[in-house]
């Protein structure tokens, strides 16, 4: 067969990989499309063919797979923001399961066992708290563009709503609507305030607050299962963890570079008369080996949650060489996050006792994991 741009073909679904795209073959030519379920047949115009794979548009659903839903969002489809906004929910969490199971198995080798049913969130739309707009400018509509980046490119979809947001930030794009940017290339952050906490305007927060809870309970059980009495916790942002945790351990220390965070963490536990825990604006390779001599490794649990690239190598060294009794690892990014396990787990140092996903992100191709390690016996 020859395959080539703009080239139509009738496709069988038999996976959705992870980032959301369904995957189909020809012979054992691997085709990948957006917006399908496993099991359906499909027609699709291929836009992109390398030596292994290509890449297609949907342009027509011939079967329908029986979780095949209507989307809620009429951008659907077009913004780049939700992958999976036709499918039923529990279709969705099932997917993110097998997702991470698949991928802490290739990646990590560890047994797909150890990943735990994902955590549904109580409310699947209207969730997020914090969105970031772009505006560009559209030259043959003579007109600025005003959303979020397209699915197929970086061109910007123009919309006046998200489904995903809270109600509050919806209003706030009609806001920068009727006052827009002067010019396009700028993006604006639009956010809601988490309630009780100080948080600068560019600090991380979570950005579901309607699983937030089940996502701290879910590592304070996971801190309590360790046994451990003290907490150290890397890249702690305005200070959430530890001063959730405070009263989980006899003391805590949150190791923080960006100095702004670090002060909202101070004054967030001041707030709630926190006094068992310090936090310390530095760089966490910087600061760690100090931190790490000052506690018993047998009794000290290390939270590590940091960017979506994953740990400095440095960091999971110095984890490996101190070998704190536990490690906690949190992460939105499963692939970075079964690579570092990996790293830490070579050679028995550590062993992965579980892994919880949460979907602090439906109806998108993203998932938050919590993982739990303990020191192996080498």
């Amino acid at each position: 067969m020859n395959l080539s741009p703009g080239t139509t073909v009738a496709l069988e679904i038999e996976d959705i990989a992870f980032g959301g795209e369904g995957v189909a073959r020809l012979d054992d030519f691997v085709v990948f499309v957006p917006f399908v379920a496993v099991g359906e047949t499909v027609e699709a115009e291929l836009v992109e063919v390398k030596k292994s794979f290509a890449r297609a548009r949907l342009t027509r659903v011939l079967k329908p797979a029986a979780q095949r839903v209507r989307p809620e969002c009429r951008f659907f489809g077009a913004c780049g923001g939700c992958q999976y906004q036709h499918l039923d929910y529990g279709s969705q969490l099932r997917i993110k399961h097998k997702q991470v199971a698949d991928l802490f198995h290739r990646m990590g080798g560890f047994d797909q066992s150890l990943v735990a049913p994902v955590v549904p969130c109580p409310q699947p739309y209207g969730y997020r708290n914090r969105i970031m707009i772009r505006s560009q400018w559209n030259k043959p509509e003579q007109k600025l563009n005003i959303g979020f980046v397209r699915h197929d490119g970086g061109l910007v979809e123009d919309l006046d709503e998200c489904k995903i947001a809270e109600p509050a930030l919806n209003g706030q794009i009609l806001h920068v609507r009727a006052n827009p940017p002067p010019k396009g290339g700028i993006k604006v952050v639009l956010r809601v305030p988490p309630e009780g906490w100080q948080v600068p305007p560019h600090s991380f927060f979570q950005n579901n607050f309607f699983l937030l809870p089940k996502l701290i309970e879910t590592v304070r059980q996971c801190l309590v299962n360790g046994g451990t009495r003290h907490l150290l916790d890397l890249y702690c942002g305005v200070g959430f963890f530890g001063i959730e945790l405070a009263g989980a351990v006899d003391s805590f220390a949150g190791v923080e570079y960006d100095k702004p965070a670090i002060r909202a963490a101070q004054q967030n536990a001041a707030d709630r008369g926190i006094t068992n825990g310090e936090f310390l604006a530095a760089k966490v390779e910087d600061v760690l080996p100090t931190l790490l001599k000052r506690f018993s490794s047998e009794q000290t649990t290390v939270l590590i949650d940091p960017p979506r690239k994953g740990c400095w190598p440095e960091i999971l060294e110095l984890l490996r060489s101190n070998r704190p009794a536990q490690l906690i690892y949190v992460s939105c990014h499963p692939a970075t996050m079964a690579r570092d396990l990996k790293i830490l787990c070579a050679d028995g140092v550590y062993q992965l006792a579980g892994v919880t996903p949460l979907d602090m992100f439906p109806q998108t191709q993203h998932v938050e994991c919590v993982a739990d390690l303990r020191r192996g016996p080498n």
